[in-house]
């Protein structure tokens, strides 16, 4: 059974990232043997004065393939996590998704929408969350990273948000590489131009100091633009920073 575990405000400013935390709860479900995970993803919500966050306000979520009977054990397995490792002056929430289950996502999709462009209210979240059967908890603090932790895994589920946690380690040559060895890294599905074109598996990539994708069509996507003419031989060049801001 396939299922979106995200959650959100975990940390304080000290403390570890919620980034950090997703990649253990995701090792520890592997370890555990209930099942394996993919790619974790950042989803960037509303930035507001009347929205309590630590510094940038991002939900952090994993889709994972898990055993039958599973399901529970994870869930009571995260809550614990949460309420122990959280960060001391955070409200950390949990929200596990069985998307086997879910039927129609689209309200669940429109719900981090919403939540990247007004503010929500933890009544409608847990709301949502009870008239779809989706699991939403709080687990410490006023527990008001339930609204990031809903909405982040409707995002993931919309297959057109986020960026990936970290930065890819991919072999180069002096700096390049061919699109057929950067899509052979495990975390990358596909290159794609910013103007939606697919370049050829033998078309060179200088790839930038820190190499990270996006989540495009439910697929993890490394973004390039036409290299610069200083780029001899080398067709494409990876997105900066501020381009890939937009994702």
């Amino acid at each position: 059974m396939r299922v979106v575990l995200c959650i959100d405000d975990t940390d304080n400013l000290e403390s570890r990232g919620t980034g950090t935390l997703a990649s253990q709860l995701a090792r520890e479900l592997e370890e555990n043997a209930w099942g394996t995970s993919r790619f974790i993803t950042r989803h960037q919500l509303l930035v507001h004065p009347d929205i309590p966050y630590t510094s940038h306000n991002s939900a952090m979520c994993f889709v994972a393939e898990i055993e039958e009977g599973s399901l529970e054990p994870l869930i009571r397995h995260a809550a614990a996590f949460l309420a122990r490792e959280s960060a001391e002056g955070s409200d950390p929430g949990l929200c596990v998704v069985d998307a086997d289950q879910l039927g129609d996502p689209a309200p669940l999709i429109a719900f981090g929408q919403k939540a990247k462009q007004s503010v929500v209210a933890m009544d409608e979240a847990y709301g949502l969350a009870k008239s779809l059967g989706i699991h939403l908890s709080e687990h410490g603090g006023s527990g008001q990273g339930v609204i990031g932790a809903l909405a982040g895994a409707g995002l993931r589920l919309s297959g057109n948000d986020g960026r990936l946690k970290g930065h890819m380690a991919i072999d180069t040559d002096n700096g390049r590489a061919t699109v057929g060895k950067i899509c052979a890294h495990a975390d990358v599905d596909e290159v794609r131009s910013l103007d939606g074109r697919h370049p050829e598996g033998d078309e060179l990539v200088l790839l930038g100091e820190k190499v990270k994708t996006v989540l495009l069509d439910g697929k993890s996507v490394l973004l390039v633009v036409p290299a610069d003419g200083a780029a001899d031989g080398v067709a494409w060049q990876t997105c900066s920073k501020q381009q890939l801001r937009n994702y």
